[in-house]
C-alpha cells in the first residue's frame, strides 16, 4: 500500500489500484498521452476515469470535450460512480464543451484558440483533458497535427499533464506512429471478441518511464454505476 500510495504522488491515478498497476502504474505527471481506439471502445470513458483519479489526488483538472455538454458529462461521470458535481461547484474541475468544425479553416481556428486556453490554463491546472480531436484533425493537413502535437508537448515541460483522445479512423497507422514518437504515453483501445464476450480492450503500447513492462492487454468491461471492470483474460475465454 504504501508503495502504491507513493506512486500516486508521481503518476495520475485511475482511482483504481488493479487498473493503475495494469497501466504501468498510471499516466506520470508532465507527460502527454495519445488514448487512440475506434468509436464505442471506451475512451471517453478511459478519460473521465483519470480525471475522476486526479479530482480525487486533489489535482485540478481543465476538460475540453466534443463528446458532452457540461450537464452530459456530470451526469455520465454520476452514473459510473464518478460523481464530480462538488468537485465542479468547487471550481477543481472546468469543463468546456466544443462544437465541431466541419471546414478546414474552422478546425484550424478552433484549434489555435484551444492551444492558446489550454497555455493559460496550466498556470492552475495539473491535468488537461482533450476529448477528442478527431473532428479537427481531419479536416487540416497532417503536418499541422504534427505541429499542434508538439506545441502541447512543450506544455508538459511546466510539468502539466495533458491527455488527447482521437479515433482511430483519423489518420493512417504511418501517422499514428509519428504521433507517438511524439507523445509520452499511447494507449491503444479496441472493441474485440473474447472467447464468446464482446469486451473492450486496452493495450498500454507506450508509457515513459514505466518500471513494468509495457505492451500489457487489458479486457475490461463499463458497468452502470461502477465504471470500468477488468475481466481477467483466463475468466473472458472460459
Amino acid at each position: 500500500m504504501a508503495e502504491y500510495l507513493e506512486q500516486k504522488r508521481h503518476h495520475i491515478s485511475t482511482g483504481n489500484p488493479e487498473l493503475d498497476k495494469k497501466m504501468a502504474g498510471g499516466i506520470p505527471e508532465g507527460s502527454l498521452t495519445l488514448i487512440e481506439g475506434q468509436s464505442e471502445s471506451g475512451k471517453s470513458v478511459l478519460t473521465q476515469q483519470l480525471a475522476w483519479g486526479a479530482l480525487r489526488d486533489g489535482r485540478r483538472v481543465a476538460y475540453y470535450t466534443t463528446e458532452n455538454t457540461v450537464h452530459s458529462l456530470l451526469r455520465q461521470m454520476k452514473s459510473l460512480n464518478q460523481d464530480i458535481t462538488d468537485f465542479f461547484l468547487l471550481g477543481r474541475i472546468n469543463v468546456y464543451p466544443m462544437r465541431s468544425a466541419p471546414t478546414e479553416d474552422e478546425a484550424r481556428a478552433m484549434l489555435r484558440a484551444a492551444l492558446e486556453h489550454m497555455t493559460r490554463m496550466t498556470a492552475d491546472r495539473d491535468l488537461v483533458v482533450f476529448d477528442s480531436l478527431s473532428v479537427f484533425v481531419t479536416n487540416i493537413p497532417e503536418q499541422e497535427t504534427l505541429s499542434f502535437f508538439m506545441q502541447v508537448k512543450d506544455l508538459c515541460d511546466k510539468n502539466k499533464t495533458l491527455l488527447l483522445t482521437m479515433h482511430s479512423y483519423a489518420f493512417s497507422e504511418a501517422m499514428f506512429i509519428r504521433i507517438r514518437s511524439i507523445c509520452d504515453a499511447y494507449l491503444r483501445l479496441r472493441v474485440g471478441e473474447i472467447g464468446t464476450q464482446l469486451l473492450k480492450e486496452m493495450e498500454v503500447s507506450k508509457v515513459r518511464g514505466a518500471d513494468q513492462n509495457t505492451g500489457n492487454v487489458i479486457a475490461f468491461d463499463v458497468e452502470p454505476g461502477l465504471g470500468m471492470r477488468i475481466i481477467p483474460m483466463t475468466r473472458a475465454k472460459a
